[in-house]
């Protein structure tokens, strides 16, 4: 395990399986596009006993999903080897990959030769007429809410899935997150209730009383959506994802009769709606997020103190277009890329 403290101010896997999809049976040549470094087989530590058997329903598994979109793949690329690289058990893991270009599934092949995973096919037409505009245009991008559909794309026997945003590195045993006490809850991510949780919603919500009643009773905190702990079974069962649906709806009639749109971001509000005050609550030592702020206009976020076991370039200067920006907080992210992707 890697520790970064920060004060306040392989035995061969399976083949892997895939869904295919001939929305793209066209395959492109993403090999001349996308250059990675081919990853060790990472194999378990000898307390985690013999690996899981070939099924993806194995109960040993730690399930990740994580999105794949040619602007982020580096990000991903390298989410995925920092995940293997400090896992104690790393041939229990497996990934679910959500992607709308099944040519990017073989950069994972290419890269990740032993990795066991799932690919999946996301249409984007599932949400572009839900979409409202953002304050950034990355936010409105679909596979920003593919994540609202995981209890639909993956098998019923995946129970939990952790989801990781494309734009982090873990530094710590995944396992650890995995074990996450959910106390009855859908989801557990980490929580933040000194932000100001107004900021989130429009006038028009909060001047709405039916609208703001949403949060009666509620002790809603803000949490960030890029890593989450999701028990998809109570998740199926309550139908978050229309619940999600829903307040999109409401977001984008207002939008559009000029009643007046109740957020401006992107996919995080109507999270928000849904769980803020439900959430199962995670040590923040698990999302070291807002390092993808800009020092020069003052975006950053304070670094939590004490141990870090992921760390997240959140913001402005997230690893879109495998750059970064000159005026990125905590810029340690463009030599972290390189360390787990040259």
């Amino acid at each position: 395990m890697a520790m970064i403290v920060f004060s306040p101010s392989i035995q061969c896997f399976p083949p892997a399986e895939a869904i295919r999809s001939s929305h793209f049976d066209g395959q492109n040549d993403v090999s001349s596009r996308f250059s990675f470094r081919v990853a060790a087989r990472f194999r378990n530590a000898a307390e985690c006993g013999p690996h899981a058997g070939d099924s993806g329903c194995d109960p040993s598994l730690v399930h990740i999903a994580i999105t794949l979109d040619e602007d982020y793949l580096r990000g991903s690329v390298a989410a995925v080897h920092s995940v293997l690289r400090h896992a104690l058990c790393p041939e229990n893991v497996f990934f679910h990959f959500l992607l709308y270009d099944n040519s990017l599934e073989s950069v994972i092949h290419t890269s990740f030769p032993a990795l066991r995973f799932k690919a999946y096919f996301f249409n984007p037409d599932k949400v572009r007429g839900l979409i409202s505009t953002s304050v950034r245009l990355a936010l409105e991008h679909p596979l920003n809410y593919a994540r609202n559909y995981l209890a639909d794309m993956l098998d019923p026997c995946v129970r939990r899935v952790i989801y990781l945003d494309s734009d982090l590195v873990v530094v710590d045993d995944v396992g650890k997150l995995w074990r996450t006490d959910l106390r009855g809850r859908s989801v557990g991510a980490p929580e933040y209730c000194h932000a100001n949780f107004t900021k989130y919603f429009t006038e028009r919500f909060w001047l709405d009383p039916k609208l703001a009643g949403t949060f009666t009773g509620r002790k809603a905190c803000y949490f960030n959506t890029g890593v989450m702990v999701i028990d998809l079974e109570r998740w199926r069962l309550f139908g978050h994802t229309r619940q999600i649906e829903r307040w999109m709806e409401v977001q984008k009639g207002g939008s559009n009769d000029g009643g007046g749109r109740i957020y401006e971001l992107g996919s995080l509000p109507p999270f928000l709606l849904v769980f803020a005050g439900n959430v199962a609550s995670i040590d923040q030592r698990w999302n070291q997020h807002g390092l993808g702020g800009d020092n020069v206009i003052g975006s950053c976020r304070d670094l939590h103190p004490g141990p870090v076991s992921l760390l997240h370039w959140s913001g402005l200067g997230s690893p879109g277009y495998g750059s970064m920006r000159t005026g990125a907080a905590h810029s340690t992210h463009s030599g972290l890329l390189t360390t787990y992707t040259a």
